[in-house]
Order: structure tokens, then sequence, then C-alpha cells
């Protein structure tokens, strides 16, 4: 399914459902459409869905990190006037989450899954030869526990990105940009409520770093989906989908 792309001013979103906002946070490659399941199945019970599209590729160099996203982020939810509100964030998004709410701290709550902001292997890296659909392939299957989620769409879409010189830059930039920003001295002082999903087969951010997520964060809880890469929302989306449902109904709207 594809959802249709709002443009206003310099912000380009999609929108879904009335009710309790959720504000999706994509990852450094992440495609939209990485979240189809998740904005099909909270769109239908009383959530609104808002996934901005973060200009990782249209920041200027000195400036494309992971501090500027979350301005940009602060500013996207002033244009909208969006007061109450969760962050949910895959990979880079979690990272802007976390560093949106060390800024700004304006969320009832967040969910994090496959974060970066204390570990992430990988990150922007392997790309010497880009040049190669097959390594290409093996790189995007390899995000996965089962590599067949890496649809030929997906990989077609990675192996664009990475092949084209102005935003390889800006996924090195960025990549750096999220080794620098750690978070690990700033999260005891989030107090929101946090919901961490994770993969038990992620080879990105492996399980420890969400058990490191989860000791760090005074209030949190961690969920484990098995058989599940980095992406637990597009691999496992039912599941996902379940576990969210649930802990939004009682940590966050019954409140």
């Amino acid at each position: 399914m594809e959802f249709n792309i709002i443009k206003e001013k310099e912000y380009s979103y999609i929108e879904e459902g009335d009710g309790f906002p959720i504000i999706v946070l994509h990852g450094l490659m992440g495609n939209l459409s990485n979240f189809n399941e998740v904005t099909r199945f909270f769109k239908e019970r009383n959530f609104k869905v808002i996934m901005p599209v973060l200009p990782i590729y249209e920041l200027p160099l000195l400036k494309t990190s992971v501090k500027e996203l979350a301005k940009f982020l602060d500013n996207f939810i002033i244009h909208k006037k969006i007061k109450d509100f969760v962050l949910m964030g895959n990979s880079l998004g979690g990272h802007i989450g976390l560093y949106y709410t060390k800024m700004f701290n304006k969320a009832k709550g967040m969910i994090l899954t496959g974060s970066s902001g204390l570990y992430e292997k990988g990150m922007g890296s392997g790309y010497t030869k880009r040049g190669d659909y097959n390594v290409i392939k093996k790189k995007v299957e390899e995000v996965f526990y089962s590599p067949e989620v890496a649809s030929k769409e997906l990989v077609d879409e990675v192996f664009e990105t990475v092949n084209d010189r102005s935003k390889l830059i800006k996924i090195l930039a960025m990549a750096k940009s999220a080794i620098r920003h750690n978070m690990a001295a700033d999260l005891p002082k989030m107090k929101l409520p946090t919901c961490i999903i994770w993969g038990k087969n992620d080879n990105v951010t492996p399980p420890n770093v969400a058990d490191e997520f989860h000791k760090l964060l005074p209030n949190s809880n961690l969920f484990w989906i098995n058989k599940c890469g980095h992406a637990p929302m597009m691999e496992h989306p039912s599941k996902f989908n379940k576990i969210l449902f649930d802990w939004l109904s009682s940590k966050i709207i019954r409140s």
C-alpha cells in the first residue's frame, strides 16, 4: 500500500488516520514504505500516523548530523501544531528521537526499534564495492533474519542511493555524526515511558544494545521478537504491532 505524501512549505510527510499521534522517524536509508503495515494497523485503531521525510540528503554537508535532524523534527512538530504525541524510530530514526528528547523533551513516550545511539555496526560502511549489485544485495539481506524480506525493489533503491555520489557523502557524514552523538550519558535523564522492541537476531544493533538501552532508560520496557533482524516492523509486522498497541494502551493512552 502506498500512502499520499503531503507537501507543505519545506516539509513532505504522510498523515493517516485520526486520533492520538504517532510520529514515525525512518532510518538512514529507510523508505517510508518500511512502515506500511504499522501505518495501516494504527490508522484503523484511533491513532494518527505522521511520518515526515527527513532531509538527510538536503542538509548542507556541515549540518548533516543527528542534531540538525532533531531540530528539523521540532520545527515540523511546531509547524503541524502537534501537542501530545509519541515518537517511534527505527535505526537512525530512533537516534533522532533520542536526541530530540535530549534537546526538547516534548514527547509523551518513545518507541525504539533497532535504534542507533549507543552502537551500530556498519552504518554507512561497506560501500567500497557499491557498483557491484550482488554485494549491495547481500548487505541489504543481512539487515534481516530472513533474506527474502529484502525485495528486489528495496535492493534496487539502496543500490541507486549508494551509487549517487552526493547521497553517499551525506550517508557517510550522517554515520559519523551518529557515532559522535553517543547517547549513553543522556539516557538516564530521560524519564518518559519508552517501549523498546528488538529483533533477537539483529546484527546491525545487536541484542546487547537493546539490553543497554533498557538498563540506561529509567522508564523503559523491553520486548523481543525471535527470528528477527534490524527492522521488526517489516519482518514481523503483526507481532510488532500487537506489542506496540498493548504498550500504548497500558502506558500512554490510559495514563
